[in-house]
């Protein structure tokens, strides 16, 4: 018996990205759901998902709300969170063998979408950090029964760190399934703030996180505002 899939996917000016997002993961998954959460897009965000998904919903900004109420909205047995500038390269056979093993929880391997050598050498390490920690992050198309969700209450709502949080919460639960194909995830977050700057800029709220730092603090510090 297959189990039914759920993409939850937050939104926020991404006109650029979402149309040709869901029409490939409705070729991909045929049968999923497909939600998408607005945060208050200025653009043509809205009005490009609005024919291509089984149900777009308005929230107020900020990933982990959107996330929550698009994931209290979907129906389905597995609830898969995807970032709008992300794609996954599972297919939906070899997805279905995956929950066939009942996880509670999982995430993604991460390819970067740039072709340049610099970003293999950054996946590799991301995909290493994850897999010895168990700790995925919204890159990486983090899911979960629907189950769980419900019973979890979804993710904290905070600014930042709401990924790493959930992770942590599950980890405790049971061990990650880590899927070996890949989400392809653009790299414009590096190319427009710069490799290096990015690099040490992530690294440097994981640990002031993981020291005790309050995510909307760390929210200030990585937006400016």
């Amino acid at each position: 018996m297959s189990c039914s899939v759920g993409f939850v996917i937050p939104v926020l000016n991404e006109e650029e990205h979402v149309a040709g997002l869901l029409r490939g993961l409705r070729q991909q998954f045929p049968e999923c759901e497909l939600t998408v959460v607005d945060g208050g897009s200025d653009d043509r965000t809205v009005a490009n998902a609005l024919p291509l998904c089984t149900r777009l919903l308005i929230g107020e900004p900020g990933r982990a709300v959107q996330m929550n109420l698009g994931g209290q909205a979907c129906a389905a047995d597995y609830l898969l969170f995807l970032h709008a500038d992300s794609m996954p390269s599972v297919s939906a056979e070899q997805l279905q063998n995956y929950l066939q093993l009942a996880p509670i929880w999982g995430f993604c391997r991460v390819r970067l979408n740039s072709p340049r050598r610099v970003f293999r050498v950054i996946e590799w390490f991301i995909n290493l950090r994850s897999g010895f920690t168990a700790v995925g992050t919204g890159d990486q198309m983090l899911f979960m029964q629907r189950s769980e969700f419900e019973r979890g209450g979804g993710f904290d709502a905070i600014p930042l760190m709401e990924d790493i949080a959930c992770s942590k919460r599950l980890r405790r639960l049971a061990p990650p399934l880590v899927l070996t194909e890949p989400v392809v995830t653009s790299a414009r977050r590096w190319e427009q703030r710069g490799i290096l700057r990015t690099v040490l800029a992530m690294w440097a709220l994981r640990l002031a996180y993981f020291v005790g730092v309050s995510p909307a603090r760390l929210w200030y510090h990585y937006y400016g505002r």
